[in-house]
């Protein structure tokens, strides 16, 4: 049983003093991300939190009490000499009692965590930058009765703060004290000098050697912590991989001669430590430089008092997050063997930081634009800024869509009957087999129309069934791609076309042509010549489901050019009255359409147009980070463009919130001058991009990303791929600002193309160099150790080339497919 010490006393002394709501059990901590005197101190094991009246009007408080066993209160107080009574209430509320006036300042905010444990946050307002309490509910505290505290919470800051009943606010007026983009940091009873960076756990990744205790339960340790206990001086060269991970970070990098210094500023630096999965502090004092070192060259330096620990080109490979929350700066560093590392500089304060960013930023936008920053305006560089930074998006006007999915679908079991290619007894075989001819596969489409997959492999093309129950089935093979005078070629791009009966494909040595192939006979039976002046560097349709229908026409790209072809025209197919060229040499990479038509023209400058219709100027522009657009993507309705870099992926909303155009899409009206969309720059961390160039030896190199899409349904996930690593991101989890929004699935080869089955968020088409697989997005992870490392099951060994064999949705061509089509 048990009882409150001094109930009476403490909560019921006057009627000023009623208890309004209460949660009746749950423990109380004080977290400290960035104070030495640790972690997270355990204050109350059990207690209740309540929010009363005070003997002032409008006036509320925030109370946790102690909660004790039935005796342990008089025991306690025997053991500490409390044996006097006019000593016993003072000590009370000395020792069980906390109690915080209810104010905004407080930040009070809920979040629900795994296994329905809530927990209530708010800051410590008399302690260090960061430091929160925090109330982790006992699990018999129902959603009913958080929701029901949390609604009075915001009535009571209410009325603190305008002085009037709550009964005259409104919702808006309420929604106003949700500190939602505020994450709360795992509490757990660390008492080790640990530093996290506060963010939602995107992995349970590693264990912590700091953590105390170690054969006690061990805590979900949060996705990045740095422990302020340095290692010892070393010098260390990495280990290759297959070996254990060294712990050393590698020697530094000669320094080349500076030309120009754009920054130069004092911090500590941390080294990530891949077993423990914190950053490890180095040295607490360093000089973190960037300079100029040749013509469009930067360099960032970083020394201690008698030792330089790194010296690295400033790229965009190094994945430069700045956390402003926890004055970090965090990046990558890749050693000459390819291996990966990730390193933390933790400032003092946010003008420091601030002045950093501003010199590492001009670095990497000049050496990536060959232009100088001093040149582009204002605006433009918080743009930038922005895209940088680790923040959430700018508020989503529909709140039910940014609730937290839940953290990992439940995994289904494959329930077809196994192919004779999954027998055990047949696995050798299987392995020994590969097609002779050198080819891989290298491209997909995906039919809107019909269900079927086209994967192009050299000059072969492989046609595949998706079945009812979301798998491949081999349909039959295409083997020979030629041009109608016989001429064999491998399509450098591909797309299905009116109902899905033609394919347009590009010859790779002909830009200034096209090809249609009649999907029902499998032959290229036209060759339309395109514009004698103006090549095709790619294309798209006429709208986001134009595929779906008859319509002819569709819509290309030259470096320069934006015009429409319609292959219904005798001699050139371009459409002069709706084209629309540019003097200047844009560089155009990439386009996509919406459902009305709109299209989005992205640039290997790394800028994005937006049009609301052919032959005219771009509604907005869409400034540069700097990095090429490889890949370009639009949600049906235009409200959000996804634009693909080589190692980051840009989110951009498109949608109006202000101004005289408010409630338009950028591509309908443009946006003010002052009020260019915001960005969201969607990367892996750089621990995962350390942790992946560690298993596979490369950097990250996006494949073009897409939404999932269908006619009549809302965007709801994206998918890309680098290397052999699948990455869906929720869609959900980026506009609700959640920190590593994505899930993972490896396999054992790269991935060369990949897409959603249409009208499915549930279902992904991957090909691999020999084999085309349907994977159920349940199957892919959070991104851990493990699951980084990669899982392949009974019947494949890492290395080797094979995938599970009990995988759902897995196809592979059996021998006698190969020898009988040469696919």
């Amino acid at each position: 049983m048990f009882v409150l010490r001094n109930v009476g006393k403490l909560l019921f002394g006057s009627s000023n003093q009623e208890s309004m709501v209460e949660l009746s059990q749950g423990q109380l901590y004080l977290v400290r991300p960035l104070s030495p005197k640790g972690y997270s101190e355990l204050l109350f094991k059990d207690s209740s939190a309540r929010i009363r009246r005070t003997a002032q009007d409008f006036q509320y408080q925030l109370v946790v009490q102690r909660v004790y066993e039935e005796g342990e209160a008089e025991l306690l107080a025997e053991e500490e000499g409390e044996d006097a009574e006019a000593d016993a209430e003072s000590f009370a509320v000395e020792r069980d009692e906390k109690t915080f006036l209810l104010d905004e300042a407080l930040h009070f905010r809920i979040e629900k965590r795994e296994g329905s444990e809530f927990v209530l946050a708010w800051r410590d307002l008399s302690g260090d930058a960061g430091d929160v309490y925090e109330f982790v509910c006992d699990h018999s505290i129902t959603a009913a009765q958080v929701d029901r505290f949390e609604l009075v919470a915001k009535q009571c800051q209410y009325e603190r703060k305008y002085r009037k009943p709550h009964t005259t606010a409104s919702d808006e007026d309420l929604f106003q004290f949700e500190f939602v983009g505020q994450p709360i940091p795992q509490a757990s009873p660390i008492h080790s000098p640990v530093l996290t960076r506060s963010i939602e756990s995107s992995d349970s990744m590693f264990s912590s050697k700091h953590v105390a205790n170690s054969g006690a339960k061990r805590e979900k340790i949060p996705e990045l912590q740095i422990t302020d206990e340095p290692e010892p001086e070393h010098e260390a060269t990495p280990v290759k991989k297959g070996k254990e991970r060294s712990l050393l970070p590698p020697k530094a990098a000669a320094h080349p001669e500076a030309t120009e210094l754009l920054a130069a500023e004092i911090s500590e630096l941390h080294f990530f430590d891949f077993p423990s999965g914190a950053f490890v502090l180095q040295d607490s004092t360093v000089t973190a430089t960037v300079t100029e070192v040749g013509t469009w060259q930067y360099w960032l330096q970083i020394r201690g008092a008698d030792k330089d620990w790194l010296g690295i080109p400033i790229v965009s490979d190094m994945n430069p997050i700045f956390n402003f929350e926890f004055l970090s700066f965090i990046f990558n560093q890749f050693a000459e063997d390819g291996s990966a590392y990730s390193w933390l500089l933790r400032f003092k304060d946010t003008a420091t930081l601030e002045r950093f960013q501003e010199g590492l930023l001009q670095a990497l936008w000049e050496q990536l634009n060959e232009t100088k920053w001093s040149k582009i305006k204002d605006k433009e560089r918080d743009y930038v800024a922005d895209a940088f930074n680790d923040l959430a998006m700018e508020e989503y006007d529909r709140p039910e869509d940014i609730e937290e999915e839940e953290e990992e679908e439940q995994e289904r079991e494959d329930d077809r009957a196994p192919s004779e290619h999954y027998d055990s007894d047949e696995e050798e075989d299987d392995r020994e087999f590969e097609p002779k001819d050198g080819e891989v596969n290298k491209q997909l489409a995906v039919g809107y129309k019909h269900d079927r997959s086209f994967v192009v492999r050299g000059s072969k093309i492989g046609v595949f069934k998706h079945t009812p129950n979301n798998h491949l089935e081999f349909s039959t093979n295409i083997s020979k791609v030629q041009t109608p005078g016989g001429e064999l070629f491998s399509p450098k791009k591909v797309m299905l076309h009116n109902e899905d009966r033609n394919l347009i494909l590009q010859k790779d040595s002909d830009p200034n042509s096209l090809y249609r192939m009649d999907l029902e006979y499998g032959k290229v039976v036209d060759e339309w010549k395109i514009h004698e002046d103006i090549p095709v560097v790619t294309f798209a349709p006429e709208n986001k489901f134009a595929q779906m229908t008859h319509e002819p026409t569709f819509l290309g790209v030259s470096h320069n050019a934006l015009y429409r072809v319609d292959p219904r025209l005798s001699g050139s197919k371009l459409v002069d009255a709706q084209l629309k060229q540019y003097a200047s040499k844009n560089d155009f990479s990439a386009i996509a359409t919406t459902e009305k038509g709109y299209i989005a023209v992205a640039s290997n400058k790394g800028d994005v147009r937006l049009f609301d219709r052919l032959g005219i100027n771009a509604k907005t522009h869409i400034p540069a980070l700097g990095e090429a657009i490889i890949g370009l993507d639009v949600s049906a309705d235009g409200r959000w463009v996804l634009a693909t870099c080589k190692t980051y992926l840009l989110l951009v909303d498109a949608l109006q919130k202000s101004g005289k155009n408010e409630g338009k899409l950028g591509f309908e009206k443009p946006f003010a001058a002052d009020s260019k969309p915001q960005p969201r720059r969607l990367g892996l961390t750089p621990e995962h991009v350390a942790q992946f160039a560690y298993e596979t030896g490369k950097g990250v190199h996006f494949t073009p990303a897409k939404f999932n899409t269908g006619e009549g349904s809302e965007e709801t996930s994206i998918i890309t791929a680098t290397g052999p690593y699948i990455i869906e991101w929720s869609l959900k989890k980026v506009l609700g600002g959640k920190k590593a929004p994505y899930m993972i699935k490896r396999y054992t080869d790269d991935v060369k193309a990949d897409d959603f089955k249409f009208g499915s968020d549930k279902n992904v088409i991957v090909a691999l160099p020999h084999e085309v697989n349907m994977v159920d997005r349940a199957r892919l992870k959070k991104p851990t150790r493990e699951s980084i490392a990669g899982d392949f099951g009974i019947g494949g060994r890492r290395g080797s080339g094979r995938i599970n064999q009990r995988e759902s949705g897995r196809y592979k061509l059996g021998k006698d497919d190969v020898v009988k089509t040469a696919y």
